[in-house]
């Protein structure tokens, strides 16, 4: 997941939304600790489920990594009662399946699933005209 993560990173700039979804222990977070990496924003990145949301500065000068939880959120007001700073940062919402949508028109949704075995089935789906041509790179 945190090589999957470094690479996407790549992909991302400022004003991006992703969405990821996936039981416990799936790997959301470690994903979002690739893509903290691959930013190279400051870190620790962990799991934001009691603090809600976390800002991870840049340190190379890019954008800033927000990293939200919507678990605990009733919806997208309580969401978006955060103040998140979505045109100039990279925002990554763990459980935001039903609830972030409406943050923005285009967005990319990743959803984790976990085999019995372990194994992790990763989907990407881009939502909008910026994701239009997913499918066309190399992740």
């Amino acid at each position: 997941m945190r090589d999957l993560g470094r690479r996407l990173a790549a992909l991302l700039r400022a004003g991006d939304l992703v969405l990821l979804s996936g039981p416990l222990g799936a790997g959301k977070t470690t994903l979002t600790q690739g893509l903290g990496d691959g930013l190279q924003v400051r870190g620790p990145i962990t799991s934001p489920t009691f603090v809600i949301a976390r800002v991870h500065p840049s340190l190379a000068g890019g954008p800033a990594l927000v990293h939200a939880d919507a678990y605990r959120l009733g919806g997208l007001d309580e969401l978006d009662d955060l103040d998140l700073d979505l045109q100039d940062a990279i925002t990554v919402v763990e459980w935001g399946g039903g609830i972030a949508e409406g943050l923005s028109d285009d967005r990319l949704e990743i959803v984790i699933e976990r085999s019995e075995t372990d194994e992790r089935t990763v989907t990407l789906t881009g939502v909008g005209a910026r994701w239009a041509t997913l499918g066309d790179q190399p992740i």
